[in-house]
């Protein structure tokens, strides 16, 4: 495994255990807001590893909100008894990126608890069909995706599926080439090397929604490895 992989796992690693800490220390609470639990899990990333830079905006979204898609900025919401939520975010480690995002539940209700479950099952067989293909184009993946969340019963929100990761800022250096991301208009091998030969790690992030309660769930990590 070369270096970069082992700084992309790392990075991730570091993000998994920020992300249990939220839960751990019981951030996530009923009558805060969504701007307010954002900046404590801004501070609590700071306290644990220092880090002020994020290569995208850090996005908590609870209620109705949870039906938008990563560019829209919708109102600030006060997080309810019986909520759900997700939040991702994207933190910078010793210039190495991670993105994570994941899906919580307040209170017992049934559908969003259902949710939360899937969303998780879902990415994994995501993971799965993807592992198993020696060749597969990002419209062949988006598509799959698309599919597992009709076979869960939601729809599939975003335009894409899946991205490029690596050293920062490759935002800045990638985000015009659409071959850098999972779309169905991509018919690139997702396992071919990039422009300088280099191989290429993607992040997949799977939203999925019910229009009809305005609930949505999020799920979001390392995709290659």
């Amino acid at each position: 495994m070369n270096e970069a992989k082992l700084r992309l796992i790392e990075a991730e690693k570091k993000a998994s255990l920020l992300f249990d800490q939220i839960s751990n220390r019981g951030l996530i609470c009923p009558g805060k807001s969504e701007n307010e639990l954002n900046d404590d899990i801004f501070n609590l990333a700071y306290d644990m590893y220092g880090i002020k830079k994020y290569w995208h905006k850090r996005i908590v979204r609870a209620g109705k909100n949870t039906l938008k898609p990563y560019k829209e900025n919708p109102e600030n919401l006060i997080i309810q008894e019986d909520d759900i939520l997700f939040i991702d975010f994207g933190p910078i480690f010793d210039e190495w990126e991670a993105d994570y995002g994941r899906t919580y539940v307040l209170g017992e209700d049934k559908l969003k608890i259902k949710l939360m479950n899937d969303i998780s099952r879902a990415w994994r067989d995501c993971k799965n069909f993807f592992i198993s293909q020696k060749c597969i184009t990002g419209a062949e993946l988006y598509d799959f995706a698309v599919k597992t969340a009709k076979s869960y019963d939601w729809e599939f929100r975003g335009k894409i599926a899946v991205y490029l990761i690596g050293h920062f800022p490759h935002e800045k250096l990638e985000k015009e080439d659409k071959t850098n991301y999972v779309h169905p208009k991509n018919n690139i091998d997702m396992y071919a090397p990039d422009k300088n030969g280099n191989k290429r790690d993607w992040i997949l992030e799977i939203h999925f929604i019910n229009k009809e309660k305005e609930i949505g769930g999020f799920f979001e990590q390392l995709l290659t490895c």
